[in-house]
C-alpha cells in the first residue's frame, strides 16, 4: 500500500509541476490515466472470490423510494439536520467525530419515502483509505443525490476539499456522462474522430491513454470538446454521476453581506439546522435534484389514491415500470392502461407499456380477462 501512495505522490508532484498547454498535453494525459489505475487499486482492491468493487460500505439496508447522503467534515451539523429532518436520534456533541457509523432515517415527502443518510465525517484523504473514508465514500456512491454540508463560519475552500475527495473515488457532481462513444475491436488499432474541433485531446494523447489500459484496438468518437479526464472515466467505467445540493449550515452565524456572498454559489441552499431555518426550501430542493415522478393509481370504479403514490425515476417512468414497480407478475396480466394527466393527449388515453408518464399522472390498468 505504501508503495502505490508514493506513487500516487509523485505523478501528483510531477502534475503540479507540469505547465498545462499543448506540447504537454499528452504527458499530462497519460499521467492522469496512471493515477486513475492506481487509485483503482487502493479503492478496490482485489478480492479472494475474484469480484471487485469500490470497498465495503457501511452494511445498510436500502429503503423508501430514493437515498441522500449527507457527507461533511466533522462537526458542520449533519446529525442535527438529520435530527430535524426525520426524527431520527443520532448524537450531537460540541466534538469532532461524534457519528461513527452510518445512521439512518426517513423523510416523508410529497408522498414519497425518502432514506437519509448520515455519514461519518470525512477526513482529507479519505480516498487514499485514511480514517474511514473508504467506507464512507462507498455508501455515498450508493445514493441518488449527495448533500454536502458546509459550515458557514468555517472556510468555503472546504468544497473543494470533499468534492476532490468524492471525486477520487469516482464521484461525479452535478455533471453529465461524457457525450463520447468508446468500442474496443479485436483489429485496426485506434480510431479517433470528432464531430466538433478539438482542444483538449489529440490522436497521440489518446493512443498514450488507451495504452497505459493496454487497449491498442477501439474505435473512438467524440461529440464534444472532451478532456483526458472524461477519456479515462469512460475507459474505467465506473464512475457514478448524481446531483449535489451544497448545504451551508449555521447561517445564523453569519452577516447579511457574507450570506449574500454565499448566494452565488451554485447548487446552493442555506440553512440553520439548530433553528431550523430553511428546511421546507432545503426538502424542495432535494425533490428538484432526486427529479422523481409521482404516479397515481386509480381501481376499477374507484377514485384514484393521492394519499400513497407510486414514485418512479426520471429515467425509468413508462407504464412498464409502473406495473413493474407495484408487482413484478402484473406485466403478464398487462392489456392496457388507462392513463389521466399531462402526459395524456385525451382523458383519458388508453396506452401501452411503452407510454412515458409525467408527474402527478393517474394510471387504471386494465387485466388480460
Amino acid at each position: 500500500m505504501a508503495t502505490t501512495m508514493q506513487k500516487i505522490k509523485d505523478i501528483e508532484d510531477e502534475m503540479a509541476k507540469t505547465q498545462k498547454n499543448k506540447a504537454t498535453a499528452h504527458h499530462l494525459g497519460l499521467l492522469k490515466a496512471k493515477l486513475a489505475k492506481l487509485r483503482r487499486e487502493i479503492l478496490a482492491p482485489p478480492t479472494k472470490g475474484g469480484g471487485g468493487g469500490a470497498g465495503e460500505g457501511f452494511d445498510v439496508t436500502k429503503s423508501g423510494d430514493s437515498r441522500v447522503g449527507l457527507v461533511g467534515f466533522p462537526s458542520v451539523g449533519k446529525s442535527t439536520l438529520l435530527n430535524k429532518l426525520t426524527g431520527t436520534f443520532s448524537e450531537v456533541a460540541s466534538y469532532e467525530f461524534t457519528t461513527l457509523t452510518c445512521i439512518p432515517g426517513v423523510i416523508r415527502y410529497r408522498g414519497a419515502k425518502l432514506q437519509l443518510l448520515d455519514l461519518p465525517g470525512i477526513i482529507e484523504g479519505a480516498k487514499d483509505g485514511k480514517g474511514r473514508g473508504r467506507q464512507v465514500i462507498s455508501t455515498a456512491r450508493t445514493c441518488n443525490c449527495i448533500l454536502i454540508v458546509l459550515d458557514a463560519i468555517k472556510p468555503i475552500t472546504h468544497k473543494r476539499i470533499i468534492e476532490k475527495e468524492l471525486e477520487g473515488f469516482g464521484i461525479r457532481l452535478n455533471k453529465e456522462p461524457p457525450n463520447l462513444s468508446f468500442r474496443r475491436k479485436d483489429k485496426g488499432g485506434i480510431n479517433f474522430t470528432s464531430t466538433v474541433a478539438n482542444t483538449l485531446l489529440d490522436l497521440e494523447t489518446v493512443k498514450a491513454i488507451c495504452g497505459e489500459y493496454r487497449i491498442h484496438n477501439a474505435d473512438i468518437s467524440l461529440r464534444y470538446d472532451a478532456s483526458a479526464d472524461d477519456l479515462i472515466d469512460v475507459i474505467e467505467g465506473s464512475r457514478i454521476y448524481m446531483p449535489c445540493i451544497y448545504v451551508v449550515n449555521k447561517i445564523d452565524q453569519i452577516t447579511l453581506e457574507e450570506l449574500e456572498i454565499l448566494d452565488k454559489l451554485p447548487h446552493y441552499c442555506p440553512i440553520s439546522a439548530h433553528l431550523e431555518w430553511n428546511m421546507d426550501g432545503l426538502l424542495e430542493k432535494i425533490w428538484e435534484y432526486l427529479n422523481l415522478t409521482r404516479i397515481y393509481t386509480k381501481p376499477k370504479g374507484l377514485n384514484p389514491d393521492y394519499e400513497d403514490p407510486v414514485i418512479l425515476s426520471s429515467k425509468s417512468r413508462t407504464v412498464e415500470d409502473f406495473c413493474t414497480r407495484i408487482h413484478k407478475d402484473m406485466l403478464k396480466q398487462f392489456k392496457y392502461a388507462l392513463v389521466w394527466g399531462s402526459s395524456a393527449k385525451h382523458k383519458p388515453q388508453r396506452v401501452g407499456k411503452d407510454h412515458e408518464l409525467e408527474d402527478e399522472d393517474v394510471v387504471q390498468i386494465i387485466k388480460k380477462i
